[in-house]
């Protein structure tokens, strides 16, 4: 289970290895001060939104900040993401994760770094997911795929979580 603390130590590491302010971090992902401060300290439980803002404006995938095992899981307003494995290329990082997406609530995602894609293949449940304006529908058994360099959604649909897996692709060097 990822906790606040090894996140938060993480996250400061990797903003002041790129010389930024806390201040400008917060600013540039959209989220206070006071929330990046917290989360840095490991006094605030961090969501999934907040985690993709905050590395997306440190120019680094999610798992770059979860601890090093597999297994930290993080959730958001609609989704609980268990991160399985990430696998490192030349051009690229892998991240794979398990998702669960809880009926009666939709999560929206910002824009990660440019060039991420997302590759989601659905197991059970009907789900909407994608770009924000246009979402696709994905049923069991249904693969999809989106560019994620732009704020996207994930909404279960009907009354039973959503089980799916979730590759995302990350190029080096942008």
């Amino acid at each position: 289970m990822t906790t606040p603390g090894g996140i938060g130590r993480r996250l400061r590491e990797l903003r002041e290895a790129r010389g930024l302010s806390l201040s400008e971090v917060a600013r540039r992902a959209g989220v206070g001060k006071a929330t990046l401060s917290g989360l840095e300290t490991g006094t605030r439980n961090p969501t999934l939104e907040t985690l993709y803002a905050v590395t997306a404006q440190l120019g680094v995938p999610l798992s770059a900040a979860l601890e090093a095992d597999p297994g930290q899981r993080v959730s958001g307003a609609a989704v609980t993401a268990t991160l399985l494995d990430t696998f490192e290329e030349p051009a690229a990082v892998f991240e794979v994760y398990r998702l669960r997406v809880a009926p009666g609530a939709r999560q929206s995602s910002p824009a990660h770094q440019a060039g991420v894609t997302e590759h989601l293949t659905v197991f059970a449940g009907t789900l909407r997911a994608g770009p924000v304006d246009a979402p696709v529908l994905t049923g069991a058994g249904e693969y999809v795929s989106w560019r994620a360099d732009v704020p996207h959604v994930y909404e279960a649909v009907g009354e039973t979580d959503v089980h799916a897996s979730l590759l995302i692709r990350t190029p080096r060097g942008r």
